[in-house]
């Protein structure tokens, strides 16, 4: 007969985890679609480096609200504010250097973004983990 163990420490971890993983994905599709919506939006005026920073600038806002009160829900504090935005200054690099290198490659500005996202959601996720969790 199969239990459901609450008391089991590791099996409440991993669903807080489980938990996670799956608010992420909410909010970091939010966040993604608000981002490539706005650097699309923007295109129209800007270069593609420029149009990608401000989308970037405006999908941090409504990312760090979020994280902290339904990905992770933890007080935003001044420390969480300062964890968010370092490992968001680390994204933003990986966003920019894999933007450029898609636009180098030829990869058409409407495009280029996707690459870029595969490559950086993943490792965004981990950051922010990392630093609002801590």
């Amino acid at each position: 007969m199969l239990t459901n163990d609450t008391t089991d420490p590791s099996a409440n971890r991993r669903r807080q985890t489980v938990g996670e993983v799956i608010r992420f994905g909410l909010v970091g599709g939010t966040a993604t679609l608000l981002q490539y919506g706005a650097y699309w939006l923007l295109l129209h005026w800007l270069a593609p480096t420029l149009a990608m920073t401000v989308a970037y600038a405006i999908s941090f806002a409504f990312n760090f609200y979020a994280s902290t009160r339904f990905t992770f829900r933890v007080k935003a504090t001044a420390r969480h504010g300062a964890g968010f935005a370092l490992s968001h200054a680390v994204n933003y690099v990986l966003q920019m250097t894999v933007l450029n290198a898609a636009l180098w490659m030829g990869i058409s500005d409407t495009l280029a973004p996707i690459p870029m996202f595969a490559i950086c959601v993943p490792v965004n996720f981990v950051l922010v983990r990392y630093f609002l969790k801590r």
